[in-house]
């Protein structure tokens, strides 16, 4: 099973990690990070191809961040070099009335990666440990069989562990990207948005109600990555102040996984005496 390597974005195992001590932005000496991530790029799209070929490993991208985070541009910026056949991308926002009608891991399931093939998942079932953990009048309309107990939010977070722990022991390669964005910085893009024509379709008056609730969402950002970053499933606190610099630590995380990797190039089914024998077939359409 897949183990995840010392990083010093990776969230500890134990429990120890502290939301409001983490980096937001990148280390100060001046780095061309948009230069790095074009050829991180690049090795991504030559890494998906070996996986696609090898056939026996999926992998499961999720990216979580709050309003202005960065998810969309990373993934946009990342994969641009991925197959597209190879890759599938879903962005879960508010649930369905037959989403809610189900146990809230099921509306993910669909969308889990074949072997072979990359997933990426902008936002998840994480939103119930956290939009929902700051929200719980949400809980009404999913029709839940009793009222929330003491343990239910830590009930959620072991579901969701030992979810992942079977996917990983199955061959699907989980990583975990929650994109730390200063309040600042927030505030910053969120103003943008405002004053720029072409940002004005990205705002959403009701990011500013959100912002208000931010110490709420860090306190349940940190009680869902203590619980559940694990080395089969790691999650890393990526700062995201700088976009370029997030965009290359990402591709760089994602393709040092895929190195730890045995995928390769299949042998070829056919012998290389029946390899001689068509190509002679095909020279001789030339004639």
């Amino acid at each position: 099973m897949f183990a995840a390597q010392r990083h010093s974005l990776l969230v500890p195992y134990e429990g120890s990690f502290d939301v409001r001590k983490a980096a937001t932005g990148p280390p100060k000496a001046k780095t061309d990070w948009k230069k790095l991530l074009a050829a991180e790029a690049e090795a991504l799209g030559d890494a998906q191809h070996r996986l696609y070929a090898d056939g026996r490993y999926a992998l499961l991208l999720v990216f979580q961040a709050l309003d202005a985070g960065g998810k969309d541009g990373t993934i946009r910026h990342v994969f641009a070099g991925v197959n597209p056949t190879g890759l599938h991308v879903t962005s879960f926002k508010q649930p369905s009335q037959t989403e809610l009608a189900h146990d809230f891991l099921w509306r993910t399931t669909p969308h889990l990666p074949e072997r072979g093939s990359v997933a990426i998942f902008n936002r998840s079932y994480y939103e119930e440990v956290l939009v929902v953990r700051v929200h719980p009048e949400l809980l009404e309309a999913q029709r839940l069989p009793r009222p929330p107990s003491a343990t239910f939010w830590d009930d959620r977070l072991r579901a969701i562990a030992d979810h992942e722990r079977h996917l990983a022991e199955q061959g699907t390669i989980i990583l975990k990207f929650w994109l730390n964005v200063s309040k600042s910085e927030q505030g910053k893009r969120l103003l943008e948005r405002i004053d720029e024509p072409k940002k004005n379709w990205k705002f959403n008056p009701g990011d500013l109600d959100e912002r208000e609730r931010w110490d709420d969402y860090l306190d349940a950002y940190q009680e869902a990555l203590r619980a559940t970053s694990r080395p089969w499933a790691p999650w890393y606190a990526v700062p995201a102040d700088d976009k370029h610099y997030l965009r290359w630590q990402v591709a760089t995380l994602v393709n040092d996984a895929l190195r730890q990797l045995d995928v390769g190039f299949p042998p070829a089914t056919a012998t290389q005496a029946v390899l001689k024998k068509a190509r002679t077939r095909l020279l001789a359409e030339r004639d």
